[in-house]
């Protein structure tokens, strides 16, 4: 099938297309510069011209394709609501071009949404609409699509890693880097889930090809790495001193980060695998930022 991607010059994106490709798949990726077109060309990929703050150019990429893979999203987190509120808009602006027909869309959120109330790894059978991650708009968007029967499928992300970028864990690092020091709340006992980039790719292809319509799937194959080792794991790579912190110390080592240094985020993959046969064989995430170079690293 002919596949819409967007997101497809960005971390994930430009993985995902050696997948589909392998498999017999036509990719048109979405690009928004002359840069972005001759790397998905180099890629084997046909480029269709368009922008996230202009939906009619995401449209007119559905309308060419026999499925879309929604994996674009604006990574300014200084205009985080903002940007999940876009994320929205193209969703629905997507959904509407797909109405009446049986091509599948799979759209991007975060293993967070799936956190239980009463606390403990997420899980796919929970989504909770009052949650506080502004993320929840990616969700609640595709729930909207979903009552209109509509094919949507949620891959829900983690710590997405390798030797050049690890999820939140790359900002991490530049704020580290700032104050001095990699720092990690009380004992640093929150854990956070994480995904080789390699498995996540194959991930989007086995839901797609695998998926059934209106189901959310876990891209987490660690279901927690503690904070105190990815501190520490970041201290020996960027020669950063290690501490422990308290509540009233963290903004000024995690800056915009603050929320996240004590969260918990930690996800279940067990239904995920069951239904798709998704079998990761990545590098865990340790062992990525083993092999980092900590000094390229830019909070961008």
């Amino acid at each position: 099938m002919r596949v819409f991607l967007t997101g497809a010059t960005g971390f994930i994106g430009s993985h995902i297309i050696p997948e589909l490709l392998g498999r017999g798949h036509r990719v048109l990726g979405l690009t928004r510069s002359d840069a972005g077109a001759r790397q998905l060309e180099a890629a084997g990929v046909d480029v269709h011209r368009g922008d996230l703050d202009a939906p009619a150019t995401l449209v007119s990429g559905v309308q060419a394709s026999d499925a879309v893979i929604h994996c674009a999203f604006d990574h300014n987190f200084e205009r985080f609501v903002e940007n999940t509120r876009k994320d929205e808009r193209n969703i629905a602006a997507m959904g509407e071009a797909l109405a009446g027909t049986q091509k599948p869309i799979l759209i991007t959120s975060g293993v967070g949404i799936g956190t239980p109330l009463h606390g403990g790894p997420a899980t796919e059978d929970v989504l909770n609409p009052r949650h506080a991650n502004p993320r929840i708009a990616t969700e609640l968007a595709g729930a909207a699509l979903i009552a209109r029967r509509i094919d949507v499928r949620t891959i829900r992300l983690p710590q997405v890693h390798d030797t050049t970028k690890a999820g939140l864990i790359t900002p991490l690092i530049a704020e580290a880097r700032r104050a001095g020091a990699v720092a990690y709340l009380g004992e640093g006992q929150s854990r956070w889930s994480a995904a080789h980039v390699s498995d996540v790719a194959r991930l989007y292809v086995l839901a797609l090809e695998k998926g059934e319509p209106g189901a959310r799937y876990h891209a987490s194959v660690e279901e927690g790495v503690a904070a105190r080792a990815i501190a520490e794991a970041i201290g020996k790579g960027a020669g950063l001193p290690v501490r422990s912190v308290a509540a009233e110390e963290v903004e000024h080592y995690f800056g915009w980060m603050t929320p996240f240094a004590g969260l918990d985020m930690t996800a279940s993959n067990a239904w995920t695998c069951a239904r798709l046969g998704w079998e990761p064989s990545g590098p865990d995430l340790l062992t990525d930022l083993a092999k980092m170079d900590h000094a390229a690293i830019t909070a961008g």
